[in-house]
This record gives structure tokens, sequence and C-alpha cells, in this order.
């Protein structure tokens, strides 16, 4: 089956792959991925949404398109360089945020039990301040992270940490997970 043939892509994202590309950025996430999320994004309507790790926006760009008029984003990343891409790219959008910061010092001051989803799309949030991404999850939200099959631009030894993390995430009772071989691979995990 050939599965991209039924993904509907976000108006956004050529011009958000072209200037990735000409930046260089390699971190993207892949059009699977992307199609999980906008469908997860129109499953919360008039939903609060958080990503860790907005790159250049292409991952925002299919969050969006799954997102209804009511539902609002705040996209969160150390790089205003990269960053910048997506605030070019939707600076029409009232429904999305953009916040240059670390992603932990921004996790750390939110109230808990406040998104329906969060796609931790950084090392933050998903190896690094899991738990305050965790707790920033509303009952019933999703959690969700890719990049759980080896990939060529890991670093040396990153493997290591995948079979750790999906073991922490399993043993949550918060959480009900499911691994996912899809994409670059998925967990999902919603709040009980």
């Amino acid at each position: 089956m050939d599965d991209l043939q039924y993904i509907q892509e976000p108006p956004a994202l050529p011009e958000i792959l072209a200037a990735t590309e000409a930046l260089g950025f390699t971190m993207a996430s892949e059009a699977r991925t992307g199609a999980l999320l906008q469908v997860l994004a129109a499953s919360k309507p008039a939903g609060r949404l958080l990503e860790l790790g907005t790159g250049t926006g292409i991952a925002t760009s299919w969050l969006l398109s799954g997102m209804d008029k009511k539902s609002t984003l705040i996209s969160v990343d150390v790089s205003e360089e990269f960053q910048d891409v997506a605030r070019r790219a939707f600076s029409s959008d009232p429904r999305v945020r953009f916040i240059t910061q670390d992603a932990a010092a921004f996790l750390w001051c939110q109230p808990p039990s406040t998104f329906d989803l969060v796609f931790a799309d950084a090392m933050t949030g998903k190896y690094e301040a899991l738990d305050e991404a965790l707790a920033v999850v509303k009952p019933g939200g999703f959690y969700v992270i890719d990049d759980m099959l080896p990939q060529p631009n890991w670093p040396e030894g990153h493997e290591k940490k995948i079979p750790v993390l999906q073991s922490e995430l399993a043993q949550n009772p918060l959480f009900h997970v499911v691994p996912i071989v899809w994409a670059s691979g998925i967990v999902i995990a919603v709040r009980k």
C-alpha cells in the first residue's frame, strides 16, 4: 500500500521545506509523522497543543493543518534562526505562538494538565525534562515522540537511550503507551 498517496500535505509545507534545505537543517519530521500529528490534532477540537522543538516548522505545519479554528499551539525552540522560518510561514495564523526558550525552562513554568497534545520533537521533553513534559498533558491528552527507530543523524551512543526511554514511558502508571513502527518510529502515550 502506498500510504503517502492518502496524506494531505499542509499548504505551507513546500515553502518551509525549501527554507529548511537552504539552512541545512536535517532534524525535520517526515511526512508520515506529520500526517499522524495532523490526525491527532484534529481529534482535539478547541485543543491546546504544545510542540517542543519547532525546528523550521515542518511538524508545526502539520499540527496547524489538523487543528480547528478554536485550537491553539505553542511551539518552543532554542534556535531563533530555525524558528524564524516557521514564524515567517505562519505570521498571519493567530492560533500559533512561538517561544524562543529552552524547553525545560518553559515546562517548569507550566501548570500541570494544561495541554491536550504534547509533541516532544527535541531532546528536552524526551530525554531531558521528561517528567515535566508528561506533567503538562491533560487526562485524555496525547504525548507523542518520534525518532525511535535508528536515524542516520543520531549522535554516537544515542541508540542506547531509546529502550530506556520506552521502558520509562511504559512503566508510567499515569499513561497508556503504544510504540508504533511508523515513519521514524513513534510512541504515543495517552494520559489516563
